[in-house]
């Protein structure tokens, strides 16, 4: 990838083609040492959570780096659990003080319910969450907000209740999941998916029909898998606390042919 290489959302603001992801990195060095690593091999994104507990160590890696501010897109979300307006505005402050930024590019809902929950209908409760999001946004906090793993029905019901619509939303996406009604939906209501784990957490890294075409490019499963997801319109956001594997992550400046696209997609 090229620093150049950027996604527009609805709102003008740009974000780096490929994030680097920390989750279930541990905070402290290994996170700090890990975004310091991934920040020298290009990456310009990097996305973090609450949730992670190493919101400080990317905030003090960024601040580091030596690196303009303005040049690093950071993301961070709101803790799955946090469903009430009132909780949502402090634990936006929490993030912030945690961070130590002055202000973060993207905030993101992290989940339509608490993870215990799963599937469990809590619209009323994201309908006031995203107030306090909205409220973020605008008071310049935040360059934009999102959701994340929302399907169409959880999305559908902030869109009947917003005056800010969310720009991203952040969702599971590799080969052999590439979820393509929420993926679809989203695409036609500009609104950008980003898609974590686009090595399905290793799982997919020694499937033998991605290394015969991964083979043919004179690349990696990891590089194949992630230059996948780019290519279906979704931002890739991988992780790796290796440094070698961080920057052959960010090295996806080639095209997977059609043909090879289709092999991927009838993957399952």
């Amino acid at each position: 990838m090229n620093k150049t290489d950027f996604f527009k959302i609805a709102n003008g603001v740009t974000i780096p083609a490929i994030g680097f992801g920390t989750w279930q990195i541990p905070s402290g060095e290994v996170t700090y040492n890990s975004v310091r690593e991934a920040l020298k091999a290009g990456y310009r994104h990097i996305d973090t959570a609450q949730a992670y507990g190493n919101e400080a160590s990317v905030g003090k890696a960024v601040l580091d780096s030596g690196i303009p501010r303005s040049e690093i897109f950071v993301t961070s979300k709101l803790p799955a659990e946090i469903k009430s307006y009132e909780k949502a505005v402090r634990h936006a402050s929490l993030t912030m003080k945690n961070i130590g930024l002055d202000y973060i590019d993207l905030y993101l809902i992290h989940a339509p319910w608490p993870w215990s929950e799963i599937g469990a209908d809590y619209t009323k409760e994201n309908i006031g969450v995203w107030k306090a999001m909205e409220e973020f946004y605008e008071s310049g906090k935040t360059r934009s907000i999102g959701i994340s793993n929302f399907n169409v029905r959880d999305i559908e019901s902030i869109l009947g209740k917003c005056h800010i619509r969310p720009m991203v939303n952040q969702i599971k996406l590799h080969i052999g999941h590439q979820q393509e009604e929420i993926t679809e939906f989203c695409q036609r209501n500009n609104i950008l998916i980003e898609g974590y784990s686009p090595l399905a957490t290793g799982k997919i890294l020694n499937d033998p029909e991605i290394a015969r075409i991964a083979e043919k490019y004179g690349k990696s499963v990891a590089q194949i898998s992630v230059r996948y997801v780019l290519q279906k319109g979704a931002l890739p956001l991988p992780k790796s606390v290796h440094p070698e594997y961080i920057r052959q992550n960010f090295d996806i400046n080639f095209e997977i042919q059609d043909d090879d696209i289709r092999r991927l997609d009838s993957l399952k």
